[in-house]
């Protein structure tokens, strides 16, 4: 399951980015946030599913299909909500004003994302299956 891995990894990038580089690309940060939390809630949806991830970038609605395998995901739908918007409107100029504030804001609701016990608790048994392979 490379899913959680590269939301870890996209994630991961966002967070160095911000605390590295100046002028802060507050675009691309955002962008990662959004991306990061797409393949958590993906990597869950395959898992349960077996098939090939859902052809949707919107964090809303792979949260509601996720909520069909678990209700808690109830929980996250605002955090999914709020990232929505970074996943098109900031790969383009002047589509959205994004502020430092917001990019903050944007790095807490992924991480919240990604410490969600649901795909928490997902990505540590994936973890282990795969060690268990490996013995």
């Amino acid at each position: 399951m490379h899913w959680f891995e590269h939301g870890d990894m996209e994630l991961t990038t966002a967070q160095h980015i911000f605390e590295t580089q100046y002028p802060k690309p507050l675009n691309i940060i955002c962008y990662l946030c959004q991306q990061s939390a797409e393949k958590y809630l993906k990597g869950y949806l395959i898992y349960h599913i077996g098939d090939e991830a859902p052809h949707t970038h919107s964090l809303t609605k792979l949260c509601a299909l996720c909520a069909q395998w678990n209700t808690l995901f109830d929980e996250i739908h605002n955090l999914c909500n709020a990232l929505n918007p970074y996943g098109v409107q900031p790969r383009y100029p002047d589509e959205i004003e994004i502020d430092d504030r917001l990019t903050k804001i944007a790095l807490l609701n992924a991480t919240e994302i990604k410490k969600f016990a649901p795909l928490q608790n997902l990505q540590n048994q994936l973890q282990e299956e795969r060690s268990n392979e490996n013995q």
